[in-house]
């Protein structure tokens, strides 16, 4: 009750943070290595997810940009600005918020209209857009229907393997039948004690990482099952962040050693990973013990080196929201994507509900391609991978 009333208080006030304040409420030694970066990039693990390899269509510099681009609106309809851009091939996708949702026969319209300008003959790639939302069920769920319970539910319940696998099944039924293919979830961090950052909103499934691990690759089979991609989040965890350390309204400092950030926190990715989950979201937060310097979003050392070298992921790599209050000293928003994309960075999620914002990203991303800021063939197998997953997640 105590949570209901401080949600109720919250909306009231429009403090709600980015992930949440859309939502609708429920019934429930490290490596030196480079993304886009000049250097050269760290040899990758032989562990690396396999995942195939198209040919790249014929894009220019202006398009290249926009696939690695996820674009969020405001409202019920798409503008006409969003669909331009789709049909000219400048947009890898789009992510939807509760206030673009009215019913599932509403969203699935918007959803049969993006497709139709995908489909244009402007557009050189042949392939789905990256159609996503957040269903971690719960309270953050941006469309009716399953999952409805929370990750804490989940990990309470008589069993909780089957009752994971059963969310994942529900999330991929429900969000397949609306025409969405990527899911942003599961939150895979591992709480440290009750009423934190991740267990005020029961976004957690336990504090114990084998458990994290165990439900959180059986969320991910089940769902991807379904044929909607997994998005195992927010690497390399914000379990330990303290209830106001919420990296959508402010930088957040995570101090916690490297041997508990290997042994807790990146355990359940390791499972991840063995599951097959096909992207992964970096968190915003500072993590001294990986990089003293630089969010874990803008690190190569924490994306190329941990993540990709250490860990072995071969997938795609999708930021945090690139509006969030822990990156207001890294500049304009195309700043922002041009250090992520450096980082190792593939998809700049822009979720501001706003088309300028995505724009600016692209924009950023294309400039550091011309002017040699972003390495081309590392740009390009980022490309690789972003047209993989659309190419696997069928029409």
């Amino acid at each position: 009750m105590a949570l209901a009333a401080a949600l109720v208080a919250s909306a009231a006030a429009g403090r709600f943070p980015l992930w949440l304040r859309s939502a609708p409420r429920p019934p429930a030694g490290r490596a030196a290595a480079t993304g886009d970066s000049p250097s050269p990039r760290a040899t990758p693990s032989p562990r690396a997810t396999a995942t195939p390899t198209p040919a790249l269509p014929a894009l220019s510099p202006q398009q290249m940009a926009g696939q690695r681009v996820i674009y969020s609106y405001g409202g019920l309809r798409p503008p006409a600005r969003l669909l331009r851009l789709i049909r000219h091939g400048e947009v890898g996708g789009v992510i939807f918020f509760a206030q673009n949702v009215s019913s599932p026969a509403q969203i699935a319209g918007v959803i049969a209209e993006l497709d139709r300008a995908n489909a244009s003959p402007l557009n050189p790639v042949r392939a789905p857009l990256l159609l996503m939302t957040d269903q971690e069920g719960g309270l953050v769920r941006r469309v009716p229907g399953a999952p409805l319970p929370s990750e804490r539910e989940i990990g309470q319940s008589a069993d909780p393997p089957a009752e994971a696998a059963s969310a994942g099944t529900g999330a991929g039924l429900n969000l397949r039948g609306l025409g969405i293919n990527v899911n942003l979830a599961p939150v895979l961090d591992v709480y440290r004690q009750p009423g934190d950052f991740d267990d005020q909103f029961q976004r957690s499934y336990s504090m114990d990482p084998a458990v994290v691990a165990r439900l959180g690759a059986r969320f991910i089979r089940a769902q991807q099952g379904a044929g909607v991609a997994a998005t195992a989040k927010h690497f390399p965890g914000l379990g330990a962040a303290a209830p106001e350390q919420d990296t959508d309204l402010r930088p957040v400092t995570l101090t916690v050693p490297l041997a508990t950030i290997r042994t807790t926190d990146e355990a359940p990715y390791r499972a991840a990973i063995a599951a097959g989950v096909r992207l992964v979201m970096v968190s915003w937060a500072v993590y001294p013990a990986l990089d003293p310097a630089r969010p874990a979003g803008l690190s190569p050392a924490i994306v190329g080196g941990e993540l990709r070298q250490r860990l072995g992921f071969g997938g795609v790599t999708i930021t945090d929201a690139l509006e969030a209050g822990a990156l207001r000293a890294y500049g304009p928003f195309g700043h922002r994507g041009l250090l992520a994309a450096q980082a190792g960075m593939d998809l700049i999620l822009c979720s501001q509900q706003n088309v300028s914002e995505g724009q600016q990203a692209a924009a950023g991303l294309e400039d550091g391609y011309r002017d040699g800021q972003l390495a081309q063939p590392a740009f390009l197998a980022a490309l690789q991978r972003v047209l993989a997953l659309r190419a696997g997640l069928g029409g």
